[in-house]
């Protein structure tokens, strides 16, 4: 079963903080975590990743890995630069007041999960 970037933000009830950010592509697998460099090293491309963290690097490393999208999780408020370099790099960005354990286990119970 193929989901979308929509069909998760839809049921799980995020927030787009990035609206130009193309939502109907598929995700491929779901990687949490609030290491960059992890997330480098294993998050696979199409994946959707979830953190914590909201400065300008994980726009780069969700590029960089050609990721789905970036769940931000606690309610967490971007500043409006990293939005910009979202909006320029094309990064789906998306937010909730949900924990990481709640959202993961939510994207698991639809289907999605992590890089094998």
């Amino acid at each position: 079963m193929i989901i979308t970037v929509q069909q998760i933000i839809e049921n799980l009830e995020l927030e787009i903080l990035t609206r130009q950010a193309q939502t109907d592509c598929a995700v491929t697998g779901g990687y949490a975590s609030d290491l960059l460099s992890d997330v480098m090293a294993h998050a696979k491309p199409g994946n959707l990743w979830v953190t914590l963290q909201i400065h300008q690097n994980i726009v780069a490393v969700a590029a960089l890995k050609e990721l789905s999208g970036i769940i931000i999780v606690l309610g967490r408020e971007p500043e409006q630069d990293i939005l910009d370099k979202a909006r320029s790099e094309q990064v789906c960005l998306l937010r909730t007041a949900r924990n990481t354990f709640d959202i993961v286990g939510r994207m698991y119970a639809l289907g999605i999960r992590g890089p094998s």
